[in-house]
């Protein structure tokens, strides 16, 4: 739905004092020694909404998660992607009541800084941070490839510059222009699963080239597959359920942009605790459904499910449409992926220039990095950001391809890493409101199930970090091994660095600066969107 649909309709406002409104009549953040950042809150409820769900459905859904069943089978990958979402919610759970507390730019690395370590914030911050750069110029050759599918002649190099220019070009823009990007990026991958969801029941109630199907995948080859080791046996079909774990988390990864954004956002008091508090619901529908589906309707034996390829070929949505005898759905799912991949793109400056703004306040980044636009755009951690995109075109040649995986591998855990970071400090926060004895039943969103949900998380993301290159040791490669573990060593090296050069210390709980940039009383001006017509009033429902 555009702005055209919508009703607005503005609270009516309190007398503040002056110290507290801003000339544009905005509430101001309470501050600290130093200036927060001068970014503007632009981005609606209904941006945010949709930014939570498009952070997440990407290429680990459309393309990964058909080898989440070829490893694990059909029921094996079910529970797998049910078992991670749980981790994911306590991570959302833990990021909710922190960033709705206190919304600020960068909130993962202000919130380690502020409560554990300021070793901790700046090491989870940097590898966080270049997760997202490398992860750009991913998708940006990514969009190569994709379009390589109808013409292989192109080259890729022509579609990385074209790329390139409009996603750096458009997170010049306000914040706002970004919102809408992601919003309706966002419609099109909802309408692609929902679509497959249908089509999916259709083609197993019969509707397909083979009859009713049913749940006969799990018969033949079998609900559960072995992964790597010789045998058949248990041991081989947990290993297999292992191995879905580090695919679904990667999956999930995104999740945590609805954090990034509680700093750009209208009264985060009352639309991040509602995206928030969604993400379970959406992480059993577009995710565990999926999976469910995809598990009916293809074997987890199909050679087709562990294609390498970056195009619809490798997509196990194409896959169950050509063994149903449907022939026009892979270019479609092909442009789809294109849509995928430059909203990845988008949020991947988006995102990493955050962080370096965050970094920059907390004093783990070149203090220019803060500078921003009269429109709120911190166009010095943009540009930085956007450069590493400029890396994709290390793959137009062999050696340089091989550069560039290596490098993609150090952010492979990074997601983790900063789940259980998140956990952490959730842990810490809530620790620095009872040394002041600060009743959580008094913050404006209190999530659930603490402080037990937070330890469950925290236990799982260092299990699935340590465990994650398992593979390694069946057999043993010492090449896999550091391909696996080198994201880790390298935040040891960041953290121990960090530590040894700036002599920092664990933050007691009660001076944990839980202040700055804490909203001194609730929002009392903000615009309540009213859905009028048929189709607004759809989104609103889904969202």
């Amino acid at each position: 739905m555009g702005d055209s649909d919508d009703i607005i309709v503005t609270a009516p406002v309190e007398e503040k004092s002056n110290e507290n409104v801003s000339e544009n009549g905005d509430d101001v953040e309470k501050q600290g020694p130093s200036e927060l950042p001068q970014l503007k809150r632009k981005l609606k409820s209904r941006h945010l909404q949709m930014i939570a769900i498009g952070g997440t459905i990407g290429t680990g859904l459309f393309i990964g998660s058909g080898g989440a069943i070829a490893k694990s089978g059909p029921a094996g990958a079910l529970i797998g992607y049910i078992f991670v979402g749980t981790i994911v919610y306590s991570v959302m759970q833990s990021l909710g009541e922190m960033a709705t507390y206190i919304p600020i730019s960068g909130a993962f690395t202000s919130y380690a800084t502020r409560f554990v370590d300021p070793s901790l914030g700046f090491s989870m911050g940097w590898i966080y941070w270049f997760s997202w750069a490398m992860t750009y110029a991913l998708e940006l050759s990514a969009t190569g490839l994709i379009i390589q599918y109808w013409d292989k002649q192109l080259s890729i190099g022509i579609f990385i510059s074209v790329f390139w220019v409009v996603i750096t070009l458009l997170n010049f823009l306000p914040v706002s222009f970004y919102g809408e990007f992601e919003f309706w990026f966002s419609s099109i991958k909802i309408l692609t699963v929902v679509g497959f969801l249908i089509f999916a029941i259709c083609i197993d109630a019969g509707a397909g080239q083979h009859g009713y199907l049913g749940f006969h995948t799990w018969g033949t080859p079998g609900a559960f597959a072995p992964y790597l080791l010789d045998s058949t046996g248990p041991l081989a079909k947990f290993v297999g359920f292992w191995a879905v774990l580090i695919q679904a988390g990667f999956s999930y990864q995104g999740t945590e942009l609805v954090g990034i954004a509680a700093g750009e956002t209208e009264n985060p008091r009352k639309n991040v605790p509602a995206a928030i508090k969604k993400t379970f619901y959406r992480i059993l529908f577009f995710f565990v459904f999926t999976v469910f589906f995809i598990g009916l309707l293809v074997p987890y034996d199909n050679p087709e499910l562990l294609s390498s390829a970056s195009d619809a070929t490798a997509s196990p949505f194409v896959i169950a449409a050509k063994l149903a005898g449907v022939k026009v759905l892979p270019g479609l799912i092909n442009a789809v992926l294109l849509f995928v991949v430059l909203s990845a793109a988008n949020s991947n400056v988006y995102s990493g220039s955050r962080i370096l703004v965050g970094l920059a306040q907390d004093g783990s980044a070149p203090a220019f990095l803060k500078r921003t636009t009269k429109n709120g755009v911190p166009y010095a951690a943009v540009t930085f950001t956007a450069a590493f995109g400029l890396l994709a075109f290390l793959n137009l040649s062999n050696n340089g391809g091989t550069v560039f995986t290596w490098l993609l591998n150090i952010t492979a855990v990074a997601g983790f890493i900063t789940w259980a970071c998140i956990n952490g400090c959730h842990i810490a926060f809530m620790r620095a409101l009872a040394a002041r004895n600060i009743p959580r039943d008094t913050l404006p969103y209190k999530s659930m199930w603490q402080p037990a949900f937070a330890w469950y998380g925290l236990f799982f993301n260092l299990l699935i970090i340590f465990t994650q290159g398992f593979t390694a040791f069946i057999p043993w490669n010492t090449s896999n091994f550091f391909v696996a573990y080198i994201s880790v060593i390298l935040f040891v090296v960041l953290y121990v660095g960090h530590k040894l050069v700036m002599r920092t210390k664990f933050v007691p709980s009660i001076e944990a600066d839980i202040d700055t940039g804490c909203l001194l009383h609730d929002d009392t001006t903000w615009s309540i969107e009213v859905p009028t017509t048929a189709w607004g009033k759809f989104w609103a429902w889904l969202a």
